[in-house]
């Protein structure tokens, strides 16, 4: 039987591991490092001498944990503990919260968060970390048949069509180029990508006071993007009801939505969604790579 410094070293070299795991089931940093925690308590309380394979069972048991708190979550529709009472248009993250973010994608983590607790965690061990189905269907209470089809509703969920419009490439590269304007308050960089008749539409709720819900061509949708363009370094780009556009999602949470319209290689129009009914309706997938 290992000795406990044995145990400790182990669990340590597992570690990271283990939080990445849970950070992309829970896509809370803090919940991560609850379930992380447990996961260590547990060890410290088991007789592993009959474990032949460590990791893989501290894997199995991370998950059960985040599964268990997925579905308590579920249950009394709560947001992570790191999402509560924070202002809707907070443009910071904490630097840890920030590089943890960008290393899954905000896109997968809006989009993991749509899925039901059984499909997220089958979809997470098998699509981002390759444990077998075998080893998911013990996990999630399931036939191993059944894993296979929580996986596959989830990565549809996910993905959406591979084989979709042609026309993403060229879509893709005009919304970048309006973000990467956007974020370095890029004003000649936004006249470029807009098309002289741009028109920018807007939920109220997701404007500032005094601005309109309605804006037209470049220079004044361009002048306000520069004004507003704090929340453009929590946006990333994605499918949106089939087309490319843009999510802002401060600590991977969906705040807006913009549906943009591309002609002639400029953006001929976008429309910002903030209304929680109207986001909970849109289709959102991640890019195809």
């Amino acid at each position: 039987m290992p000795t406990d410094d044995v145990l400790t070293r182990e669990f340590a070299s597992q570690r990271d591991h283990l939080h990445a795991v849970a950070y992309r089931m829970l896509g809370s940093p803090t919940e991560a490092d609850d379930a992380v925690q447990e996961t260590w308590l547990r060890l410290a309380r088991h007789d592993v001498a009959d474990v032949r394979n460590l990791p893989g069972w501290l894997t199995t048991v991370v998950s059960r944990i985040c599964l268990d708190m997925l579905r308590a979550r579920a249950a009394r529709r709560e947001e992570p503990l790191d999402q509560v009472d924070r202002p809707g248009d907070d443009d910071t993250e904490p630097e840890r919260e920030a590089v943890l973010v960008e290393s899954v994608g905000r896109a997968l983590l809006v989009v993991l968060d749509r899925l039901g607790p059984d499909e997220r965690v089958a979809f997470v061990l098998h699509d981002l970390f390759a444990v077998p189905f075998e080893q998911i269907g013990p996990i999630v209470g399931r036939t191993t048949t059944t894993a296979k089809k929580l996986a596959s509703r989830a990565r549809h969920r996910v993905r959406g069509d591979a084989t979709g419009s042609s026309d993403f490439t060229a879509q893709r590269h005009v919304v970048d180029a309006f973000l990467d304007a956007a974020r370095g308050g890029d004003l000649d960089g936004l006249l470029a990508v807009l098309a002289p008749g741009v028109i920018r539409t807007a939920d109220p709720a997701a404007l500032p006071a005094g601005l309109p819900t309605t804006v037209r061509g470049a220079s004044a949708v361009a002048r306000e993007t520069v004004l507003l363009r704090r929340r453009s370094r929590l946006a990333a780009s994605a499918l949106v009801d089939g087309g490319v556009g843009i999510l802002v999602a401060p600590h991977g949470r969906l705040l807006l939505a913009l549906r943009v319209a591309v002609r002639a290689d400029r953006v001929a129009a976008y429309e910002v969604i903030a209304d929680p009914a109207r986001l909970r309706r849109l289709t959102i997938t991640v890019l195809p790579n």
